[in-house]
């Protein structure tokens, strides 16, 4: 498992705490809206279906685009080989900043479309025979496993994963804390922040070890 690795389980977390940086940022400037948990968005579009169909359309188009950014950062995966990791992180890294310009210009829409596409193609950051290994913007599936991991432990057998899972989302909580404190204090420089942030990222890539 890739979060027994120390070298990829402490990357896993920072970028984890990258995604919560970016979503909280994108949460306070679109009012409730995410651009990183597609769960959160699915349930405010059946709200809005079963409530107020005119209000589907900010939470459909969000979902659309966070499965254009996984798209598109798979093929950039795909393509890239051995750089994989770099790669796609390059690409997020480059819609981080086209978020970052669109905001100075004051273009909403467009800060929030690379936002969620960005957030789409970050979790193909850890992937084995074309499967995400490790998702980095969600943390439900981190959650049950912390819990199942906790279940084994207090059944007396031997599991040191939870305890894995348990950082990452820590990392992504942390991430969240800190993106929200800055948009609240420095708006226009938060998603600059963001972008150095996973630039890198990138660097620090190049010595992450592919997955086995």
């Amino acid at each position: 498992m890739i979060l027994n690795d120390r070298q990829r389980r402490t990357f896993a977390m920072a970028l984890a705490g990258m995604a919560g940086f970016v979503d909280s940022v994108g949460f306070l400037s679109a009012h409730g809206y995410f651009v990183s948990f597609m769960s959160g968005n699915t349930t405010r579009l059946g709200v809005a279906l079963g409530t107020a169909p005119a209000d589907a359309l900010v939470p459909m188009l969000l979902i659309l685009g966070f499965i254009a950014g996984v798209t598109g950062g798979a093929l950039v995966s795909e393509r890239a080989g051995s750089f994989r990791k770099p790669a796609v992180l390059a690409l997020v890294t480059t819609l981080l900043v086209a978020a970052s310009l669109a905001r100075f210009a004051d273009h909403g829409a467009l800060m929030m479309a690379a936002l969620v596409l960005a957030m789409g193609a970050l979790n193909n950051t850890f992937q084995r025979d074309g499967e995400v290994t490790v998702g980095l913007t969600y943390m439900t599936g981190a959650l049950v496993k912390l819990g199942l991991g906790l279940a084994r432990r207090l059944s007396g057998k031997r599991d040191g994963a939870w305890a894995s899972w348990a950082q990452l989302w820590a990392g992504l909580l942390a991430g969240a804390v800190l993106g929200a404190f800055l948009q609240d204090r420095l708006p226009l420089g938060c998603l600059w922040i963001a972008s150095a942030w996973s630039a890198l990222m990138v660097a620090i890539a190049f010595k992450v070890p592919a997955e086995s």
